[in-house]
């Protein structure tokens, strides 16, 4: 009888290099850190022997159980990324490689020598005392670099092989600069740290160093007899010469910010800064963000010249054709003709956001035939279960609230629609309100578009926007509802959701209410249309000439020249386009460009961002959670670095919107947050700054409060 083949696990490097190997496991045990880590040694090939950590199934039900999981893989990768070639990455447990995408995520990592600080103690001379304070100093310096705060250094967490120091695996890191967890016990976690407090710091982790440096030089780890609160300094801290240089610079304070830096610490220590030698290495994406610089100055000031410009001529918009009967012809009989009504507002343009105020006769343009439109009473109708319309007479309510409410989920006729797919309605807020605005999103078939939309939408049913001091309702209620039973909790139930269809006559997805304190709410309409629809300059598309903001979509997988996603593309059958997307160009080639550029502003999404989160600048955005209120500086940050990104990884054509438009933000943004397998996202949806194009295009169109762009 043969024997059976071998167990195989297949992983990815941390260069992102898929791999496979014969494997044979060992015994699950507890791991250190977070509840739901499990730990067994594996023999990877011959006798490579790793340490896995992994995230069990029946863990999973914790959706923050992941979440660190992948903070802790993402950290891990980038210190190996960047000190991988070093010999001072010694300090670190090192990554082997990961698989987040798997049934039971994990990461493996070498396996590591020597044993705790706390069981090396005994042993320890007052020169290890002295290596082991300085190497620490070290590795904390080299996490700083990287913008990381480990938060988890403690004697029995920190090992020592008699030559070197070594951290555990970064299981509990922070980005520098996140809002703090409460993590750790006293007295090894700094009192801010402990309480979840303030923003996380490098100099967190040197409480942590002046805790363990206390411990190796008295022997204990607070004053004998004594309460120790772990607030400050030990209270016999001047008892231990050894211990001054430390003392006197604040090393024990119990804020953060009165401790020294890391590289002020290692000064005193009189040791050497490990990366002295790399200051001054050059970035790649340096060229693109000098580059994105420039274009968005040369922009400005053609835009700035355009609005000193008083000499601009207007221009009277064309007359609506003679409107059709259609449906409401057959609902209502033929009314008799209206002259003289009026035209639809002229679109403004100037790039600044447009008024907020009803045109003075009250007229909207309708969104999807681009013709004006009036509140009418006479036209009203309600829309059944099975959608049909049923004409509705509100000529004999006379109670304000009951009229109201009736109104609420009311629609309007489009006096201008035709018959058969062209006939169409308006909510009836979208023609009391504001000034509506309308979205398209904006690229070809499968690059996440519907998945966020969905996600976006979602964020804002969650309150997302109250932060920025926006309110949302539904635009229809009933129509809302749909959306989010179809769309949102599908996506949130971790479902992949089907592709658009193609439509013969474009209707917007969801449509919301958004009012800031003070201000006449403004309707607020999505469209998203098949990528094979956007792709034609057929007549199912001319809407688009009347659409106030774009958001384009980018699919890394279609864009970047990078080899660690051919694996991805291969599996989805997606070939790499170096002319760029097919729907940016078409849409854009068919909009005017009063002073050389497209007026309505845009945003261009880098979607599917969690596949590129191990690249430092998309993690370094993708990472962090959205400003609380809109911040430009922040904005055009992101837009910078995402602009250099993509120059750098795709061809110029990827950059088109931000090229055309007048004013195009860039973001990294994940719709879903990982790969679907069988129509299924396998540990759900993880939408992650989603929001970001939303708030940018609101900000550019006058809907966030303060905003003066």
């Amino acid at each position: 009888m043969s024997a059976h083949p071998p167990e195989e696990l297949e992983f990815h490097t941390p260069q992102g290099d898929p791999v496979r190997f014969a494997v044979r496991y060992g015994e699950d045990t507890r791991s250190a850190g977070p509840p739901h880590r499990w730990t067994r040694p594996l023999t990877l090939g011959a006798g490579w022997s790793v340490t896995q950590v992994r995230l069990p199934a029946s863990a999973q039900g914790d959706p923050r159980a992941y979440t660190l999981l992948e903070r802790e893989v993402t950290a891990a990768v980038a210190l190996e990324r960047r000190y991988g070639t070093e010999k001072f990455a010694a300090v670190f447990t090192r990554i082997v490689g990961y698989d987040l995408d798997c049934a039971e995520p994990f990461v493996l990592y070498h396996q590591s020598a020597g044993a705790p600080l706390s069981e090396a103690l005994p042993d320890l001379g007052a020169e290890q005392h002295r290596h082991i304070v300085g190497q620490l100093a070290f590795a904390v310096r080299l996490l700083d670099d990287v913008g990381l705060v480990h938060r988890a250094l403690a004697p029995d967490t920190v090992r020592w092989d008699g030559s070197h120091v070594r951290l555990c695996e970064p299981y509990a890191v922070l980005r520098a600069g996140e809002a703090r967890e409460p993590f750790g016990a006293a007295p090894w976690a700094s009192p801010e740290q402990r309480a979840g407090s303030g923003a996380a710091d490098s100099r967190d982790d040197l409480w942590s160093v002046a805790r363990i440096a206390y411990l190796l030089h008295s022997g204990h780890p607070g004053p004998p007899g004594r309460t120790d609160r772990a607030d400050g300094p030990p209270d016999d801290l001047g008892d231990h010469r050894r211990l001054a240089v430390l003392a006197q610079s604040g090393l024990f304070a119990a804020e953060a910010a009165a401790r020294p830096s890391p590289t002020a610490l290692l000064r005193l220590l009189r040791l050497p800064d490990p990366l002295a030698h790399t200051a001054g290495a050059a970035d790649p994406l340096d060229a693109g963000r000098q580059r994105y610089t420039t274009e968005l100055a040369r922009k400005q000031a053609v835009l700035r010249a355009a609005r000193e410009d008083a000499e601009e001529p207007s221009h009277e918009p064309p007359s609506p054709p003679p409107r059709r009967g259609g449906l409401r012809a057959l609902l209502f009989g033929d009314p008799p003709d209206r002259t003289g009504r009026p035209a639809a507002p002229d679109r403004p343009t100037d790039f600044g956001p447009p008024p907020v105020e009803q045109a003075e006769d009250g007229t909207r343009m309708c969104p999807h035939c681009l013709l004006p439109v009036a509140y009418d009473e006479s036209l009203l109708v309600t829309i059944d279960a099975k959608g049909n319309r049923i004409r509705l007479d509100l000529s004999a309510e006379n109670r304000p609230g009951r009229r109201q409410d009736l109104l609420r989920t009311a629609y309007q006729l489009c006096p201008d629609g035709g018959d058969g797919d062209e006939a169409h309605e308006l909510p009836v807020p979208y023609l009391t309100n504001g000034r509506p605005l309308s979205i398209a999103f904006v690229g070809s078939s499968a690059v996440g578009k519907t998945h966020l939309m969905a996600a976006m939408l979602g964020e804002v049913e969650l309150g997302g926007l109250e932060p920025y001091g926006l309110k949302c309702r539904p635009l229809n209620p009933e129509a809302h509802r749909t959306y989010l039973r179809e769309r949102v909790q599908r996506l949130q139930q971790g479902r992949q959701l089907g592709r658009t269809g193609q439509q013969t006559f474009a209707r917007f997805a969801d449509g919301l209410l958004v009012s800031a304190p003070g201000r006449v709410p403004r309707p607020v309409v999505f469209f998203d249309l098949a990528g094979e629809d956007l792709v034609q300059d057929g007549a199912v598309t001319s809407f688009l000439l009347g659409v106030d903001a774009f958001v384009f979509v980018v699919d890394p997988l279609r864009a970047l020249r990078m080899p660690s996603l051919d694996p991805v593309r291969e599996r989805y059958g997606l070939p790499r386009r170096d002319l760029g997307d097919e729907a940016f160009a078409t849409v854009l080639n068919r909009l005017d460009r009063p002073h050389g550029f497209v007026a309505a502003p845009a945003a261009l999404a880098v979607n599917k961002s969690d596949l590129l989160r191990f690249e430092p600048v998309v993690d370094a955005w993708l990472g962090r959670a959205l400003p609380a209120r809109h911040d430009p500086a922040a904005e055009t940050a992101e837009s910078r670095d995402a602009y250099a990104f993509l120059a750098h990884h795709a061809s110029p054509a990827w950059l088109k919107p931000f090229d055309d438009c007048a004013r195009c933000s860039l973001h990294f943004v994940a719709a879903t947050g990982g790969q679907a397998r069988d129509d299924r996202f396998p540990h759900g949806a993880r939408p992650r700054r989603v929001l970001g194009p939303l708030v940018s295009v609101f900000a550019a169109c006058g809907l966030l409060e303060g905003s003066d762009r």
